[in-house]
């Protein structure tokens, strides 16, 4: 089925890059829209939707977030240009709560129970969809990290709270017109199938 771009679900998955330079024009509010309500739909462990995402449309609001990845600005200044900017953010105690109920019974909320912390594994699943979404509507998207030295100031400065996690950043904007094209190291870089994927025991490629 074509997304609301109409593009095929398989042509978004090809089509998906890291995009780092964008033009500044701006968004219409329904695309800001549905790429942010895209990340509703993902998975989530016990349907304990533990997460909650900042989101950054105006210009003096996502001027504020830059300083928090120099590294990031040093290397590509324009993915400044990008007219969102979106942080997801875990939230565990939703987790540890949701499973102390009753239809799941660990009233401890020991989080050793957890055999992988779902909160961030999550919040990746509906950062993807985001990614996606980005595509399908026709535009480049990026997620990376916020180094964890410029945590704590980047909490202070929009008033997160200690107990939601950043996972990172996501930049989502129109491609620039002078897009460099991906280095060949990319696809020299890039494992096959056969490296990968293991079928029915490990080592097993065939």
């Amino acid at each position: 089925m074509a997304g609301s771009a109409g593009m095929e679900f398989s042509e978004v998955v090809r089509r998906r890059r890291m995009i780092r330079h964008y033009s500044n024009k701006p968004l219409a509010p329904e695309v800001v829209g549905r790429i942010l309500t895209s990340a509703l739909r993902a998975p989530s462990a016990g349907f304990s939707q533990g997460w909650a995402f900042l989101a950054l449309t105006d210009t003096a609001d996502r001027a504020r977030f830059w300083p928090f990845v120099p590294t990031r600005v040093e290397k590509t200044p324009t993915m400044q240009d990008a007219p969102l900017v979106v942080v997801p953010l875990a939230h565990k105690a939703t987790y540890l709560e949701r499973y102390a109920e009753a239809d799941k019974g660990w009233e401890d909320r020991a989080e050793a129970r957890w055999p992988a912390p779902y909160w961030y594994i999550d919040t990746g699943m509906a950062a993807l969809l985001m990614l996606l979404t980005a595509v399908d509507e026709g535009l480049g998207a990026c997620f990376f990290g916020i180094m964890p030295e410029h945590l704590r100031p980047f909490r202070a400065e929009f008033g997160i709270p200690d107990e939601y996690d950043p996972i990172g950043g996501i930049t989502v904007g129109y491609r620039a017109d002078d897009l460099p094209p991906q280095s060949p190291r990319v696809e020299e870089r890039r494992h096959g199938a056969d490296e990968v994927i293991h079928r029915g025991h490990w080592g097993r490629h065939a």
